[in-house]
């Protein structure tokens, strides 16, 4: 895989962890959704969060550039490298909202993450 399109897909992938921290973002103020019996207001009040439009639009923006990428790579190859989602949402949930990861969730990531670089390396 050429650099440039290494970066793409990355750039698709990174948009889209911040698309899951804006979700979280977003529905940390009101606490757990229920659905059943579904609570409207508590439901409708995620959308007056400004971080629920910032992560729709990072969503939309970021399959846009996946689309970008998966027509420079084979979908074989780019698909896997959207794990590297996982390390860049666990350390930025870290930082930014104070989610501390266990030993466990750690060396998993890094499992992952070795199967990242040998599939991006292929």
């Amino acid at each position: 895989m050429k650099l440039s399109d290494f970066a793409i897909i990355s750039i698709g992938v990174v948009l889209n962890a911040f698309a899951q921290l804006g979700l979280k973002a977003a529905t940390r103020g009101i606490g757990p959704l229920r659905l059943i019996p579904p609570e409207w207001n508590q439901l409708l009040s995620v959308f007056a969060v400004p971080a629920l439009w910032w992560a729709l639009i990072a969503y939309g923006v970021s399959v846009v550039v996946w689309i970008i990428g998966l027509s420079r790579v084979p979908v074989g190859q780019a698909y896997p490298l959207l794990s590297m989602g996982y390390l860049i949402n666990i350390v930025l949930a870290w930082w930014l909202i104070g989610e501390i990861p266990n030993v466990q969730r750690i060396l998993g990531v890094f499992v992952i993450m070795v199967g990242v670089v040998m599939v991006a390396r292929s």
